[in-house]
């Protein structure tokens, strides 16, 4: 299997850590892609129309995305304890954590470039409607960070930490820890994962 990979994606390193935690990596051969937001890459919209990553090509050519849906896949090939549990209540609450931290990242992103604009060319409503959504959202995390501590590490979990980490990455400035002491200590336990250690986004990297 071949993916399309960036070491700065979010919605990438979800599945890299998918497939260290399970076992997975010696089948999937990273390539290196590039998928700027305003410049389509005819690489990747080769297996991906929009030409967004993460993408993944299975061994017979058929594509798959977004990371939601090769996680998912991805998590039909192991043996191991599954990231999406098969039924019931444990399911969707690790769906449902797993779309508010993905929900997060794309209003993170779109933030990001809002914020890059110049001063003159920034809409104040846009950064106020963004700083209260990523507010509220941390809100609520902060009081089900005890849940998650006591619940196993599945999807939702995966999720959840590659967003806290994004902020962390693209907004430090934001302090998102201050008044979110139970959720900063579920991360900090998320950080210490292996897998988490390993793809950590860096500015530098090839």
């Amino acid at each position: 299997m071949k993916l399309h990979w960036s070491p700065r994606s979010p919605f990438v390193r979800k599945v890299v850590i998918l497939l260290k935690e399970t076992g997975l990596e010696s089948r999937v051969q990273l390539v290196r892609s590039v998928a700027a937001i305003a410049t389509p890459n005819p690489a990747i919209m080769a297996d991906n129309p929009l030409s967004q990553i993460p993408a993944l090509v299975l061994p017979g050519g058929e594509p798959l995305y977004d990371s939601p849906v090769i996680c998912e896949y991805l998590d039909s090939l192991h043996d191991g304890p599954r990231f999406f549990p098969a039924a019931g209540p444990a399911r969707w609450t690790a769906l449902r954590r797993q779309a508010l931290g993905d929900g997060m990242l794309s209003v993170l992103l779109i933030w990001r470039q809002e914020r890059m604009k110049t001063p003159a060319q920034q809409l104040d409503s846009w950064l106020q409607a963004f700083a209260l959504k990523i507010s509220t959202a941390l809100d609520r995390l902060e009081d089900e960070a005890p849940a998650l501590a006591d619940s196993g590490f599945d999807i939702g979990h995966l999720t959840l930490g590659c967003t806290l980490s994004y902020l962390d990455y693209r907004f430090a400035d934001l302090d998102w820890r201050a008044g979110h002491p139970q959720l900063a200590s579920w991360h900090a336990g998320f950080c210490l994962r292996p897998s988490a250690q390993a793809t950590v986004p860096d500015d530098a990297a090839a």
